[in-house]
């Protein structure tokens, strides 16, 4: 991804800000303050901190550190007070107390910047207060980077808008890779997967997913492959990794839970760097073993290394940046960093200690421990402040926040000189892919929202799936019987024109263990529908149906079919219509006679997956197979203005997503009937109009993916994909994400799961 020349529009502050009272010296100072929590390590001139010997990496246990593990109790103790308080209601108070609470806003408004969120805000901090763009980058004219664990990628959106809008770099050719969990990998669990796509699907051929699709550069191939990808580089200049896990469930041992991430993401950045090039790394307190010896080895390896709080970050949280400048290049660490490739993996800090503690000098003991302490008591003192206000606040606290909070954007937008950028100039309005043009909007994210208090969470885990789904805000829902009154549906006009088939491609990737995920789902649902199933005292298929329910009746979805078919030609002559039906004749057939003119075919459908692969929903690739092979055979049956019925199990995968793509390609109208007439829940796609057409050059496509899905699922894959015998392989996708992104499939395809979900669950609340 390269930018070109920009623009700079320099705009004055927003019309809210003229009318702010110059601030007091007090206010000045402590806004001066908020935005120097800045930390420096000071290399002693003797030289005694250098990269140990890799001969005792990893090969020792790690040791604790009695005065930093004094400052982490001390920390839980102050955050442990916080156990009983509603999140909600405590973020909307921490909001209101956050200093640079009303940056964001501030920027929006002023900016017009892509993406803008706090982490937008805070890198964009990072760039204006130190020099991370290295100086022989902007002499060249040619800047490269790298951003690790990016989504949804505020980073990148940041840099663009600081590049566009500065003198020093807005001629810069700048060039971007980045690597993120694949939001669209089914079996990426939902509580690490960042659904937010806005950049992602519009820049797709920019961000490396690895070779088995999910993203996740914990894997030692990935992080090789990962190196392959940016090859095109002439050099790195800056690599950022912005990961984390969702530690909600264990926030006291956040910084252990993530300790194997960060030193994969360090090991990733001293692989990746030319020498001279910028390192910033997101970490959270700095206690522990592991995080010592990081912070040592990127001393050793970097000219100057800092710990940094922006001032957009909520100063309440435990969340640093370790911005390390001036790398002195793979040379001189590569002993160690061939040893850290060759042990890298999601364990890579759980084992043995990087360094044993008697490799890490006192001096920098001393210094780590000045930087912990610093950064301890501003938490402290934050959380107990607000723990204070949170009792009440005066009026005159109040107001005296509320001009702080106003002071604080007006300098923000001053100190770092931010810019209009017209919508132009964002990156995702500067592809060069025909495909990344009109990627819906609005889309089910499915991110997890905290409710409650940590002690409530802590019970509700405690409770069977069943007490959960009636506590959650899917209850009334799930808990409602169908009728017909309620069975609206969706409707995709087709047939759709332009479907770009010299784009499409297939992805193989290792077979999906669970569908933990989908672009096409809310995040909830699945996730309750996941733990109903884990239930082994239920069994799914033998789950009875509700009396209380009204099933579709084959009769008048056969009426409706008839109803939406043509039965004259162009020259009005009267002409018999084909509806081939995937399904029993002797639960369909009994309606035939009652049909004049519409002649029913009938064919075996798609088998449902058995106990065993339940949880894969339609992604177990047997089940996947016979229903490409049922699309494949009606296509070549159907004629011009035919009908069909087609059940499915779910359309919770790409490759689903893509069959139903396929038919709203190919016929008048695509929509569903949930549920079904027969068969375990699902949905049945009532298919319209068939255009012969725009079948015949979707055809060939179709055969050759279910070729190749017949050749794994046989075990034939071509030998060239170089896989180790054993690993079972499956397609994941066959039509871009930009395509099935693109127009109303998106909500077709959530609206048909949201109705299979809520059956299925309501058959399983009733069991």
């Amino acid at each position: 991804m390269s930018s070109g020349n920009g623009t700079r529009r320099k705009v004055g502050k927003p019309q809210h800000f003229n009318n702010i009272a110059p601030p007091d010296p007090e206010t000045v100072t402590e806004i001066q303050g908020l935005f120097s929590k800045v930390k420096t390590y000071v290399k002693p001139s003797n030289g005694e901190w250098c990269i140990p010997d890799p001969n005792a990496a990893l090969r020792h246990p790690a040791e604790e550190h009695s005065s930093l593990q004094a400052l982490k109790v001390s920390l839980n103790a102050v955050k442990n007070q916080l156990s009983d308080k509603n999140v909600q209601v405590w973020h909307q108070h921490t909001n209101s107390t956050n200093r640079a609470g009303k940056v964001i806003a501030a920027v929006r408004s002023a900016a017009n910047a892509e993406i803008c969120t706090q982490a937008w805000c805070k890198f964009f901090e990072i760039l204006g207060t130190f020099t991370l763009l290295p100086e022989e980058a902007l002499q060249n004219g040619e800047l490269n980077t790298v951003h690790l664990c990016e989504a949804p990628g505020a980073f990148i959106t940041a840099l663009n808008h600081y590049i566009k809008t500065s003198e020093s770099t807005r001629y810069c050719d700048w060039s971007w890779a980045a690597n993120t969990l694949n939001p669209y990998h089914e079996a990426n669990g939902g509580s690490m997967t960042i659904a937010d796509d806005r950049l992602i699907a519009n820049t797709l051929p920019w961000w490396f997913f690895g070779s088995d699709n999910t993203g996740n550069i914990m894997i030692q191939k990935h992080l090789l492959g990962l190196q392959a990808f940016v090859t095109n580089m002439r050099r790195v200049d800056l690599v950022t990794a912005d990961g984390s896990f969702d530690c909600q469930e264990n926030p006291d041992e956040q910084e252990a839970l993530v300790a194997s991430l960060h030193s994969c993401e360090v090991t990733a950045a001293l692989l990746l760097l030319s020498p001279s090039g910028s390192f910033v790394l997101k970490m959270f307190t700095l206690y522990e073993h592991s995080s010592i010896c990081l912070l040592y080895l990127l001393n050793c390896c970097f000219r100057s290394v800092s710990v940094f709080k922006p001032a957009t970050s909520k100063a309440g949280n435990s969340e640093v940046y370790v911005v390390c400048l001036h790398y002195d290049g793979k040379e001189a660490v590569r002993p160690l960093l061939s040893k850290l490739i060759r042990n890298y993996g999601p364990h890579l800090a759980d084992r043995e200690a990087l360094f044993p503690n008697s490799l890490i000098p006192e001096s920098f003991l001393k210094q780590h421990g000045e930087v912990c302490s610093y950064f301890h008591s501003l938490q402290v003192e934050t959380i107990t402040e607000n723990l204070r206000l949170f009792k009440g606040m005066s009026t005159e606290q109040r107001q005296r926040l509320d001009y702080i909070r106003d002071c604080m954007a007006q300098e923000y937008l001053q100190r770092f000189q931010v810019s209009y950028l017209p919508r132009s100039r964002w990156i995702s309005r500067n592809t060069v892919s025909p495909a990344c043009c009109s990627v819906s909007v609005g889309r089910p994210l499915g991110q997890r929202k905290q409710t409650g208090s940590f002690n409530e969470r802590r019970e509700l885990q405690t409770l069977s799936w069943r007490e959960r789904i009636e506590r959650s805000c899917h209850a009334t829902w799930i808990q409602r019987h169908c009728t017909e009154a309620c069975r609206t549906g969706c409707v995709l006009e087709g047939p759709l024109t332009e479907c770009h088939l010299d784009s499409w491609y297939v992805i193989v990737g290792d077979a999906l263990p669970t569908v933990r995920n989908s672009p096409f789902c809310e995040g909830g649902l699945l996730n309750h529908l996941n733990e109903a199933l884990m239930d082994t005292a239920v069994d799914w298929t033998h789950v009875p149906p509700c009396d209380s329910c009204q099933v579709v009746c084959t009769a008048s979805l056969l009426s409706d079919v008839a109803g939406l078919c043509v039965f004259t030609d162009s020259d009005g002559n009267k002409k018999k219509r084909q509806c081939v039906v995937f399904g029993s004749r002797s639960l369909w057939g009994a309606c035939e006679s009652q049909l004049e003119d519409l002649v029913l075919t009938f064919s075996a459908e798609p088998s449902i997956p058995q106990r065993g692969f339940i949880m894969l929903h339609d992604g177990e690739p047997q089940y996947q197979q016979q229903l490409l092979a049922c699309l494949v055979f009606s296509l070549q049956t159907l004629n011009s203005g035919d009908a069909l019925l087609l059940p499915v199990f779910s359309a919770l995968t790409r490759v689903t997503a893509a069959v139903v793509l396929c038919l709203h390609a190919c016929f008048r109208s695509v929509t569903f009937r949930c549920p079904p007439p027969s068969g375990l829940v699902g949905a049945v796609l009532v298919c319209v109009g068939f255009c012969a057409e725009a079948a015949a050059g979707i055809l060939p496509v179709l055969t050759e993916v279910h070729n190749c899905m017949g050749q794994l699922v046989t075990g034939e894959e071509d030998s060239s994909e170089n896989q180790p015998p054993g690993r079972d392989r499956q397609v994941l996708q066959f039509a871009p994400m930009e395509v099935l992104l693109t127009g109303g499939l998106t909500e077709f395809l959530s609206t048909m799961n949201s109705e299979i979900i809520q059956q299925k669950l309501h058959l399983l609340m009733q069991s």
